[in-house]
């Protein structure tokens, strides 16, 4: 990559990092996202939770401890913006629901994701976290649901793989579906070994 490609999306980071897109968030504009030009591994996330946006750092909470499991890397790794880019499809938290953190913003996505993607050339696996990341990188490809999208995943292997959300909110989900543990996760950690 050449160093106008470097400075670019480095100016695309600073840019995204002080968004104000969204005038309607709780909490306020705090944008959380890692990338580099060489980060080999995307994480395609939904948006962060109240605990990741008050400490500043994505996936700094349960979820992404469980994450890191997943991947069979420690936390100096996953933070590292050289090895895993975290784009999320909303950047800021996005506020609470009923049945927990609500979508993310609508408007974060058409206004970032394309270019930070194109600026992020060296991604060799995309790990796809959650309904709303589902949708937009698998488009129709997708199941009708996320198990059976989960339970595909050798469809979009080795660029792509589709995962539930790591929350413990899917704790159920993790229970009721061993397999996913069982077979998914040791290949998975064998392809992160491979590029990290």
């Amino acid at each position: 990559m050449s160093a106008k490609q470097v400075d670019a999306l480095a100016g695309l980071l600073a840019k995204a990092r002080t968004c104000t897109i969204c005038t309607n968030l709780p909490l306020g504009p705090r944008p959380l996202l890692q990338a580099s030009s060489t980060a080999k591994i995307l994480i395609a996330s939904q948006a962060p939770g109240s605990k990741t946006h008050e400490k500043g750092r994505p996936f700094d909470d349960a979820s992404g401890k469980r994450l890191r499991q997943w991947l069979g890397v420690t936390e100096a790794q996953f933070y590292d913006p050289d090895l895993f880019a975290i784009l999320p499809m909303g950047f800021c938290y996005p506020g609470t629901g009923k049945g927990g953190d609500l979508p993310p913003q609508p408007e974060c996505a058409p206004a970032w994701r394309e270019p930070l993607l194109q600026a992020m050339p060296a991604i060799d696996l995309t790990i796809v976290l959650g309904q709303y990341a589902l949708d937009w990188h698998l488009g129709e490809r997708k199941s009708r649901t996320l198990t059976d999208t989960v339970k595909r995943w050798q469809k979009f292997w080795p660029e792509l793989l589709p995962l539930p959300h790591p929350s413990p909110r899917n704790i159920r989900w993790f229970m009721t579906n061993p397999w996913f543990e069982a077979d998914v996760i040791p290949v998975l950690q064998d392809r992160v070994r491979a590029l990290v």
